[in-house]
């Protein structure tokens, strides 16, 4: 899988999700052989303006690269200063563009998807990032705005035309945000209309969604959002079925123990009242399906000691 000249041990990637793919769990989703992980997204005019908080969002270990960093904003000029920073840092191959959040603080003030309604616009961002870094510019874009509007083939020609090297469609609209089913049809016409490759996002939660999604579109890449939320070993088990390999799947306790290792790289990354904070809602998705799993998240959001908090995880561990 190469995306410009850059060339990825796969073709699984992990998406950005603001909230969830911090340094940690991008580290424990390229364990388990995710072929490109993005950073949350950040604000481009936060950066500008020097943010300590979003400057947060940008800590890269080399055990997590190739990394893709994505931001987003409304401003070509600022977006375009902002990447000239990223240009020494080696860690980083890839500056994504965000255009698909569906968010109503972002939309709320012309940023993610509502550039989709200003093709113009994000024409001259595309091309003005795409001229000041010398890292491969991508860009992610969803089916339209509204919630019956399909404009992603016209609006992804033009981001090719202004010098993407990559676009990444989910199957819906803003309007829709995460509801119904995303549309994979879109992202097939996406496919045949691009010289770029085209990676596929929407409704991939197994193995089999990957492989059928790949089937269907031919898209080049596949990006997992929601579907390795507490279940990282996603990337593993779609990397087996493209194989042709037998499928792994982790038992409780092994879930538990990737949870708890999870929950040690956080203390070790955030300060103590950040880290339990953070990891209620790992946790949560972690114990998700295993018996008695209410009783412990229960107990879990009732402590703040990150030390308790493990000695809760390895007592529940205990009983499985």
């Amino acid at each position: 899988m190469n995306i410009s000249n850059i060339t990825f041990e796969n073709n699984v990637f992990l998406a950005p999700m603001a909230g969830v793919t911090d340094l940690d769990f991008r580290c424990i989703c390229k364990e388990m052989g995710c072929g490109l992980v993005y950073t949350e997204m950040v604000s481009a005019k936060a950066l500008f303006y020097g943010s300590e908080n979003t400057k947060e969002l940008l800590k890269i270990d080399s055990k997590e690269t190739p990394v893709a960093v994505q931001i987003f904003g409304n401003d070509p000029l600022i977006m375009a200063k902002v990447v000239e920073h990223f240009n020494n840092d080696e860690k980083i191959c890839i500056i994504d563009i965000n255009m698909g959040c569906p968010a109503p603080k972002i939309v709320k003030n012309g940023e993610g998807s509502a550039l989709m309604t200003d093709a113009d616009l994000a024409f001259k961002i595309v091309k003005e990032v795409s001229k000041a870094s010398i890292k491969p510019v991508t860009v992610k874009i969803r089916k339209g705005f509204k919630r019956d509007e399909n404009v992603a083939v016209d609006f992804a020609k033009r981001m090719e035309e202004a010098g993407a090297k990559a676009v990444t469609i989910h199957g819906r609209t803003r309007e829709q945000m995460y509801e119904g089913k995303a549309d994979w049809d879109i992202i097939r016409c996406v496919k045949e209309n691009l010289v770029v490759p085209v990676i596929g996002n929407g409704d991939i939660f197994s193995p089999e969604d990957a492989e059928a999604m790949i089937n269907i579109t031919h898209c080049d890449a596949v990006m997992v959002a929601r579907g390795s939320l507490g279940n990282p070993w996603i990337f593993r088990q779609i990397i087996q079925k493209l194989k042709g390999e037998p499928i792994t799947y982790p038992s409780d306790r092994e879930k538990l123990d990737l949870c708890i290792k999870h929950y040690k790289m956080a203390m070790e990354n955030y300060n103590e009242d950040k880290a339990v904070r953070e990891m209620r809602k790992h946790i949560a998705w972690y114990v998700k399906g295993i018996k008695n799993c209410t009783e412990i998240k229960n107990k879990i959001n009732m402590e703040k000691s990150s030390l308790e908090v493990i000695k809760v995880l390895e007592e529940y561990k205990s009983t499985l």
